[in-house]
């Protein structure tokens, strides 16, 4: 964030018009543009976004969702809002934490009407494989894109994506998401469920002054409004070049790790068509996690982990009390997610390495 941001945001309270109004329009234009399709709608969140496309594809209850447990909960949730049921599915190895096909083949059942790919570390990885998986067996196929904004193709890897702008994400409006889909009647329902199933929205109708509306869905309160509009624009308009230094500083810390950390595995994403969102790297086996966690906050370094399995959340182990994912599990219990934004050099990427390295020595 920076001064254009302060501007852009400024501009909005000048004009005094602060909900879902033209520059939001402009905001989804623009961002349909970047990821080359026609259209777009932003909503309050990414979580929103994935509601509102299972929503719109008619998922409910009796239904089941292939959905990794190797994500950020919301994937999961949002079928849960649905009324339909989330199936976990586990990742193909360690090397290579994306969802497996072949354990999706083997949870899919007479129920499953969907899966949800999630594009781990800005990862978009067997692209056709997904689609011959998801058109042999007449699913839905669609995009948690939360980490891949940028990626041109990644909008139209199924029936539709859903992108997230949080405050961590490679660009940011601090909340916010968007759904991109080259389907016109999905969007269109989309569009109207995210401002409670209203046929005009209330900038529309102070354009027309036409005050009237009808209600001919059940909708949701998950607009998005004008402030993180102008923001996003301002931010878009940097997203390039910012995922470039993200791609950059992914192959220092692969070079720098191959180096000086020869038993840390950086997982094989490399090769994939990345946004490059997070920096994940599994430790050995034996290594404790926690005390090298301590060890680099102390040496002014933060990491994180990416992600905590979200069927081993209390919630979700109550429900399913005895499923098993070992491979998510193994991984899980040894990730370590390393800083990489586009305000870093070589340099912190080598001191980064350097605190790694000795904590995971000591």
């Amino acid at each position: 964030m920076g001064r254009q941001e302060q501007v852009a945001v400024s501009e909005v309270l000048d004009d005094g018009w602060v909900t879902m109004g033209s520059r939001v329009r402009d905001f989804e234009l623009a961002f349909a543009e970047r990821h080359r399709t026609d259209d777009a709608v932003a909503v309050s969140s990414c979580t929103a976004a994935l509601h509102l496309i299972l929503h719109a594809l008619g998922i409910g209850p009796g239904d089941e969702v292939l959905v990794p447990s190797l994500t950020f909960v919301a994937t999961a949730n949002s079928v849960l809002y649905t009324g339909a049921s989330p199936v976990f599915v586990d990742i193909e190895s360690l090397a290579m934490p994306l969802m497996s096909l072949e354990d999706a083949a083997q949870k899919c059942s007479p129920r499953t009407k969907a899966v949800i790919v999630v594009h781990y570390a800005g990862c978009v990885a067997q692209r056709s494989a997904w689609r011959e998986f998801a058109s042999r067996r007449g699913l839905f196929l669609i995009g948690d894109a939360a980490h891949a904004v940028g990626l041109e193709d990644v909008a139209t890897f199924g029936d539709a994506a859903a992108f997230s702008f949080y405050g961590n994400k490679n660009m940011t409006t601090a909340e916010g998401g968007m759904v991109v889909s080259t389907q016109t009647d999905l969007l269109e329902r989309v569009r109207q469920m995210r401002s409670h199933g209203m046929t005009s929205g209330t900038f529309q109708r102070h354009q027309s002054g036409a005050p009237r509306y009808d209600v001919t869905m059940l909708g949701y309160n998950y607009r998005m409004d004008e402030l993180r509009a102008a923001m996003g624009l301002v931010q878009l308009g940097r997203l390039t070049a910012w995922n470039e230094r993200r791609r950059v500083l992914t192959a220092r810390y692969a070079e720098v790790l191959a180096a000086d950390c020869p038993t840390i595995l950086v997982p094989s994403l490399q090769g994939c068509d990345s946004a490059h969102h997070i920096m994940p790297v599994v430790l050995p086996a034996e290594a404790d996690r926690d005390r090298i966690i301590a060890s680099m906050r102390s040496d002014g370094i933060q990491t994180s982990i990416h992600y905590p399995p979200v069927h081993d959340f209390s919630f979700y182990r109550s429900r399913l009390p005895d499923l098993r994912l070992p491979k998510t599990e193994e991984f899980s219990r040894r990730e370590l997610t390393l800083p990489l934004h586009p305000g870093m050099d070589d340099g912190h990427v080598e001191r980064v390495v350097a605190a790694l390295a000795a904590a995971a020595q000591a």
